[in-house]
């Protein structure tokens, strides 16, 4: 567990910088997004893979949300990095946000989707689970190992999380933006969805 207890000591430590808000609901140079970049609407979640209710989103509104709106070239979509909950959780994002980067941009969102989808057992097994998650996507157990311990990508990950937060006043997950206009966090169906998209296409 020594890449675990890493990531949340070098968490923990980090001090709280002064962040100036943003005034920008594009896509930042770390951002994770999908879709085309000059679409009407940019639709931007805040979440973390050890959130219960982010998983739920994702395993039930997300392939609809995606078809509907990503896939046709309606909407920009970027995700967001957080951290939050317990020290469970929080263990289990570190080290699986740590790894979908390590896995690269183009697999990102694979990794992502087999967190979510190994919830609540990754909880009892975060090491195992995500080492099978990093096979699956072509890495080797030293190349996890390597990852999951890197100092420097874990500063990276907090510095992405504080300025998440900070910047944008995110202290609960999943929240969504669209276009700038922040709903209220938690799970929203894809009607929910649907209505707040149409008035920000307005």
């Amino acid at each position: 567990m020594h890449g675990f207890k890493l990531a949340i000591a070098a968490m923990m430590a980090l001090s709280l910088a002064a962040c100036g808000k943003s005034k920008t609901f594009e896509a930042l140079p770390d951002d994770m997004d999908l879709g085309a970049k000059d679409a009407k609407v940019t639709v931007v979640e805040y979440a973390s893979v050890g959130c219960p209710i982010c998983a739920k989103w994702q395993k039930e509104v997300f392939p609809a949300f995606k078809a509907k709106y990503v896939d046709t070239g309606k909407v920009h979509y970027v995700f967001r990095e957080m951290l939050v909950g317990g020290q469970e959780e929080v263990t289990v994002a570190s080290a699986g946000f740590l790894v979908a980067r390590c896995a690269g941009k183009d697999k990102y969102f694979a990794v992502n989707d087999a967190i979510f989808a190994s919830q609540p057992g990754v909880f009892y097994s975060p090491r195992e689970t995500l080492s099978d998650i990093a096979k699956s996507v072509g890495m080797s157990d030293e190349q996890f190992n390597k990852c999951v311990s890197d100092e420097a990508a874990i500063t990276a990950l907090n510095k992405r999380v504080e300025n998440n937060a900070k910047a944008h006043g995110i202290d609960a997950t999943p929240t969504f933006e669209i276009n700038g206009r922040k709903m209220e966090p938690g799970y929203h169906s894809l009607a929910e969805i649907d209505a707040a998209i149409e008035s920000a296409g307005k």
